[in-house]
């Protein structure tokens, strides 16, 4: 019968790729804004490199992205006009707490995201809001180090505490941090974490992800507390990895990628650290901090649905002839020679997604929400904005039906589904303008310069079709 009748369909964005407005409003500076574009980014973003504010050499895509904080009435009467049953979106941590530690919440950005929780209402598009979306107050990194210090769960409490009460009854779908596992691969973007010469970093980053997972289960337990309607997930950055080979050293190489992506998951699902974890940091000498009842809180408050963001699907062998790298997400991965890929190397795999949503939905038998999938791509748009992008067209609705399969033929019990980037906004990855995912183009390259004039693409109508046939007209 193909999707569900109720079934949440629309985009996601997130806060630092497209709000802007850094100093506006009230708002503190968060790790996200002072990530620049160029060679400085990964450096910057995997927390070897220090910066924690803005200089003369580097350009901050963050600091203005597309502006919506100026822009998002418009933006999301577009989404509206697409027929968006739901909008992904996530809340600055600095525009409610700009210092992050604060007793009190601010104001002026509680309002902010009320407004756009009210005009989302109006529209009948259900809010699905990510608490942590890579933000962290640069003054929690300064004085505490970032979620290494266990003092940054009682300041995420407090936050969760302040819009959960706000936002009773705007909004019911809450995820608490986005791909949680990006901190063991980007881990100031992930987690505000920094090193110094001679860190042991692997201890870092893990007792980083326990305070993390932590505060995800009491944001949990709050959320049920305040309002019973309320339904908390995880999110992952997820694709599969496959053996390069029949080998079994490659068939285990591919194994082991997948529990590394599915470890902290393990944790928020079912509740507990999953014994092939405990006995890696036991190898690695990882030993985690614990205090009395966090495995009870771990256990007693796991996640009511599974979301996960799903781009292309990796691969894994022990062979290091065929170590030729491929990007995608920020992971890289063998290639594999059977797919083609897009202009920035990831791997396009509408199977991939069919059987990453198989895996997820077989290891913990929860509701999934696919929240982020997309292609990044350049759009060349003609004198009035309009982009004829039917490769992006092609590529939605050949993952759309692998996911309809997932659904009709294989029995996944799955909730909605968000394109990543309904609107171009600046890449996480890159921190590219060019690199663009929307349905909406928005006047702005990767120098900061344009009219920020937001645009239909062709494949804006295409997707409002998808929409009014739930799934069922996907034709081009």
């Amino acid at each position: 019968m193909g999707f569900r009748k109720d079934f949440l369909w629309g985009g996601a964005t997130a806060a630092n790729q497209c709000e802007g407005g850094y100093n506006e409003g009230g708002r503190g500076l968060a790790n996200v804004d002072v990530v620049p574009i160029g060679k400085d980014r990964f450096p910057v973003i995997s927390g070897d490199m220090k910066m924690l504010d803005f200089d003369d050499q580097h350009f901050y895509p963050a600091k203005v992205a597309i502006d919506m904080y100026h822009h998002w009435k418009e933006d999301i009467a577009l989404f509206a006009e697409m027929g968006f049953k739901t909008y992904r979106m996530s809340i600055a941590w600095s525009r409610i707490f700009p210092m992050g530690d604060e007793k009190e919440p601010n104001e002026a950005g509680l309002q902010f995201y009320e407004d756009i929780f009210k005009e989302c209402q109006k529209y009948g598009i259900e809010p699905l809001v990510t608490i942590t979306h890579f933000d962290c107050p640069i003054h929690l990194i300064e004085k505490y180090g970032a979620w290494r210090s266990r003092e940054l769960v009682g300041f995420y409490e407090n936050l969760c505490k302040v819009i959960f009460n706000r936002y009773k009854g705007l909004v019911k779908y809450w995820l608490t941090f986005n791909e949680i596992n990006m901190i063991l691969h980007a881990p100031f973007m992930g987690a505000g974490l920094n090193f110094e010469p001679g860190d042991n970093k692997e201890q870092i980053k893990y007792q980083a992800a326990h305070h993390e997972l932590l505060a995800s289960a009491i944001a949990t337990k709050i959320a049920h507390e305040v309002d019973p309607e309320n339904k908390v997930g995880c999110m992952l950055a997820a694709g599969a990895y496959y053996p390069y080979s029949c080998k079994p050293e490659d068939v285990w190489a591919s194994r082991q990628e997948d529990r590394e992506n599915y470890f902290f998951i393990d944790v928020q699902s079912r509740g507990e650290y999953p014994a092939y974890a405990l006995k890696k940091m036991e190898r690695a000498g990882i030993q985690l901090e614990m205090a009395e009842g966090d495995l009870e809180l771990l256990k007693a408050h796991t996640v009511d649905f599974i979301s996960f963001s799903y781009y292309s699907s990796r691969v894994a062998t022990t062979d290091p002839k065929l170590l030729e790298q491929t990007q995608g997400n920020i992971f890289a991965s063998v290639k594999n020679p059977y797919l083609e890929a897009s202009e920035w190397g990831w791997q396009i795999d509408p199977l991939g997604f069919r059987i990453t949503l198989n895996d997820i939905y077989d290891r913990y038998q929860k509701p999934l929400f696919v929240v982020e999938n997309g292609l990044g791509a350049v759009d060349v748009p003609d004198e009035n904005g309009y982009v004829a992008d039917d490769y992006r067209i092609s590529y939605l609705a050949e993952h759309v039906q692998a996911m309809k399969d997932a659904v009709e033929i294989d029995g996944v019990d799955l909730l909605g589904y968000t394109t990543w980037g309904c609107i171009d906004l600046v890449s996480a990855g890159t921190g590219e303008m060019k690199k663009r995912y929307g349905f909406i183009y928005v006047d702005r390259d990767n120098e900061g310069n344009g009219t920020l004039k937001r645009s239909k693409k062709k494949s804006f109508d295409w997707y409002k079709k998808v929409i009014a046939t739930n799934g069922e007209d996907l034709s081009n």
